[in-house]
């Protein structure tokens, strides 16, 4: 309801769009899209044929694997979003962007952090944290850019001349409030030297946080603003309304409630406390209704449009997106069941997943973007519809070929881990054997990617052609202003009664039940599992006897209010990251202590600091765990299951998340020093590779044996990690070299008794601090520094 006058005429103001910062960041994610996905294709071929890492230390899979990440992510994904958010944001809020400044260094500065990442992922310069590897002071870039962003986007919201926000500028909302938590927090650390820090979190706390900030990047940088695209974007190019608004307020606040809840599915079956696992299953399955309910709100707003599908490349990639979201996000439930989880975790069967949502929900949905978008901001049509159509098909049976492959190898690898001999034993011994007997499989992967990015390039050209045959527009538009101030009707609340009004404490109630639900304790649970059939059943009533003739109903009020309402999506967020991170966080590190009063787990010693420096930058911890979990079949192989103190002094943790290689949590008690001196040297022994001789596909390492340890911040590395939390004392930080040297004397006369006489000359080398670091994996409940006692072989 309105007092305006309407025998007055409109308010209307002259605006014109910000649109050269949108063809930016267009051109932004095609270019580096294409370089993201190539790199992609090259790690994917060596795992098919380990002569492509060629013994270049830049080149290997360790170190490509976190750039084709971040490149698909960040780049590809990340300047897409961006693209999206400043042209739909301008035109649903009817105002140019407040600060042209702000949105340069927006665009310029994250393509820096893209330049940055491209340069020192392949140098070895990481965290070590997936999808958040980059140093802290990319890290740092990253924060100032994201704050450059955060006061456009809001600046804006300030002047909009239109009053309400549409559901896509929700979703904007999220994102930017979500991630710059997400980030910060993850992120925080102290750095050693100018291009090394550590972490502030370790082991279960820091696994813990990890998956808090990872799963919820894909949440809120991968999902949330994607949606928003959508809700914009589709039914402009459908030319028909959203169908549900309803729906769309459901969609939105159970999903940016339930998200943050689901990091733990990540570490299920692990060491990590039962509460905390469980508590991620709950929320994961309770979010398939959100999701779904997403993606029949944008397939139903093509109702009475869908035979325009078939002859529109753009609604056929954003039906194929929204599918694909669909099967993604009904995928990812079903893989925090525990019991699935079992069989799917470390295998292929994630990359399958994480590639459908990747490549079906981003890629198809950016392609749909642009081939909507790149006319309208060069004033011509596309340049070849039928083009984009054999890059649709393209990339839809690349996508098809790549997952179901990853499906099959998944599965079987995970049913062969475990399979048993009829005495107890296990069937597949050898893990080359099985790894390689998936070797189909990974060339239909990379098959499936190889046609994805061909798509993708000829997608590249015809957007350039389509660009190069009209020329960049500037849109002017007449809009009528509508956020004017009104008077107060009577009764209704301002911006805090908002905050303190009935749906908002239903809703406080509906998110404290849940928390409850959410305990350990059978009592609380049984409580919050009463409290929430309570404000379910009130809920319904509301909405039921809700009526809506001529008032405000109080979502659209919030909706007129940017402070309230992303104060509230705040809230909405925040509850579910303390429940889940505080616990952990705050407790005090209850370190064993043995018969005699010493601690049973160990820090790492000087050398092992450095070696495990060493293990961190060639990306080991993507092809190996450090989590053994406690099955009976990976008792067999590995050895005791993993426990949660044994890693409490790791910055960062190595739990891992995919096995192309063994588990390494008792690799120390399995091998001697001269194997791990062979194995880094040539995995293969001498033995030339090919697809049908079950040989080590891991490349080999012949740089760490040239090259030395920087000694001179040992030292430097205990402080700050004392500093962080691990008990060294001084005189251990004083003495950091003499104890390093001295051990690595000790790993030196091991090498040398066991036959590697040349061991002597390698003394410094990064490989010797690596042999200490692995050695030491298997024996945190034994004293540091200690003699050899594990035996040779291959």
């Amino acid at each position: 309801m309105t007092h305006m006058d309407t025998s007055s005429p409109a308010l209307t103001k002259r605006v014109v769009y910000d649109d050269a910062v949108v063809r930016g960041f267009v051109w932004a994610s095609v270019a580096w899209g294409a370089i993201g996905l190539l790199v992609g294709l090259i790690i994917a071929l060596q795992l098919s044929f380990p002569q492509l890492n060629f013994e270049t230390s830049f080149l290997t899979f360790g170190r490509l694997r976190p750039l084709h990440t971040n490149a698909v992510i960040f780049a590809l994904v990340g300047n897409m979003m961006f693209a999206g958010v400043y042209y739909s944001t301008q035109r649903l809020l009817k105002t140019r962007m407040a600060n042209d400044l702000l949105s340069r260094v927006h665009l310029w500065g994250w393509q820096a952090i893209i330049v940055g990442a491209a340069v020192t992922l392949p140098l070895g310069m990481t965290q070590g944290k997936e999808y958040s590897e980059l140093e802290w002071f990319l890290d740092a870039g990253v924060v100032l850019v994201w704050v450059a962003f955060a006061a456009n986007f809001f600046w804006t919201l300030g002047i909009r001349n239109e009053k309400n926000l549409y559901v896509s500028i929700w979703f904007y909302i999220s994102t930017v409030l979500t991630i710059a938590v997400l980030y910060i927090v993850n992120n925080l650390s102290l750095p050693v030297t100018g291009t090394k820090s550590y972490g502030a979190f370790a082991g279960a706390q820091d696994a813990l946080t990890q998956w808090w900030y990872g799963h919820n990047a894909v949440a809120f940088f991968l999902t949330t603003p994607i949606l928003g695209i959508m809700y914009y974007f589709l039914p402009k190019a459908a030319d028909r309304p959203v169908f549900s608004y309803r729906l769309s307020i459901v969609h939105f606040w159970a999903l940016v409630f339930l998200y943050i809840w689901a990091g733990p599915h990540h570490l299920l079956n692990t060491a990590l406390p039962d509460w905390a696992q469980s508590l991620g299953m709950l929320f994961s399955l309770m979010l398939w209704a959100p999701s779904w309910g997403g993606m029949l709100n944008g397939l139903l707003t093509l109702r009475g449009a869908w035979g325009k599908v078939w002859g529109d490349p753009v609604l056929k990639f954003f039906v194929a997106g929204v599918t694909f979201y669909g099967m993604a996000t009904f995928e990812g439930p079903l893989l925090s069941i525990k019991a699935v989880s079992g069989l799917a975790h470390y295998t292929d069967w994630i990359i399958g997943h994480v590639h459908s949502g990747a490549l079906g929900w981003n890629g198809f949905m950016a392609a749909g973007l642009f081939y909507w978008l790149v006319p309208k901001l060069f004033g011509t049509k596309l340049h070849s519809t039928k083009l984009a159509d054999y890059h649709f098909w393209l990339g839809t049976v690349g996508i098809l070929l790549y997952v179901a492959a990853m499906w099959v190898s998944g599965i079987s690898q995970g049913l062969m881990w475990r399979e048993e001999t009829g005495d107890g034993g296990l069937v597949h011994t050898d893990w080359s054997a099985v790894i390689n007997s998936q070797q189909l499989m990974y060339v239909a992967r990379s098959l499936g990617g190889g046609l994805y990015i061909v798509g993708w390039l000829m997608m590249a050209w015809n957007l350039v052609a389509t660009a190069m045959q009209g020329k960049a527009v500037t849109v002017e538009a007449e809009v009528v202003v509508t956020n004017l101030p009104e008077p107060a009707l009577p009764g209704e609340p301002r911006t805090l009664g908002i905050l303190f009004s009935k749906p908002v404490i239903v809703s406080a109630i509906g998110m404290l039940a849940a928390t409850l639900f959410a305990m350990p304790d059978i009592a609380l649970a049984v409580l919050g599992l009463v409290l929430l059939a309570g404000v379910v059943a009130f809920s319904a009533g509301m909405l039921f006897h809700s009526t809506h003739q001529g008032k405000h109903t109080w979502h659209e009020r919030i909706e007129s209010r940017p402070l309230a309402f992303s104060a509230l999506t705040l809230v909405a967020v925040l509850v579910g990251g303390v429940y889940e991170l505080i616990p952990g966080l705050v407790m005090e590190k209850e370190v064993p202590l043995a018969a005699n009063g010493e601690m049973c787990v160990q820090p790492y010693t000087a050398l092992e600091i450095a070696g495990r420096d060493v293990y961190v930058r060639e990306g080991c911890y993507v092809c190996h765990s450090q989590m053994i979990r406690p099955f009976r079949s990976e008792q067999i192989r590995y050895g005791a299951p993993s426990r949660i103190e044994e890693s409490m002094w790791d910055h960062p943790f190595q739990w891992g998340s995919k096995r192309t290689g063994p588990d390494l949590a008792r690799v120390g008690t399995k091998y001697n020093e001269s194997w791990h001196w062979d194995h880094m040297k040539d995995p293969r022994y001498g033995q030339e590779y090919s697809l049908d001789r079950n040989l080590s596909i891991m490349p080999a390492y012949p740089w760490l044996f040239d090259a030395a340890v920087e000694k001179a911040v040992v030292a430097d590395k205990l402080a700050v990690l004392k500093k962080l939390g691990t008990p060294y004392t001084d005189e251990q930080v004083k003495n950091a070299v003499a104890d390093y040297d001295a051990q690595a004397a000790r790993v030196v006369q091991n090498l040398v008794t066991q036959g590697k006489a040349d061991a002597q000359a390698h003394a410094d080398s990064e490989i010797v601090a690596l042999i200490a670091y692995l050695m030491r994996l298997g024996r945190n409940l034994e004293p540091a520094g200690g003699k050899s006692t594990a035996q040779g072989g291959k």
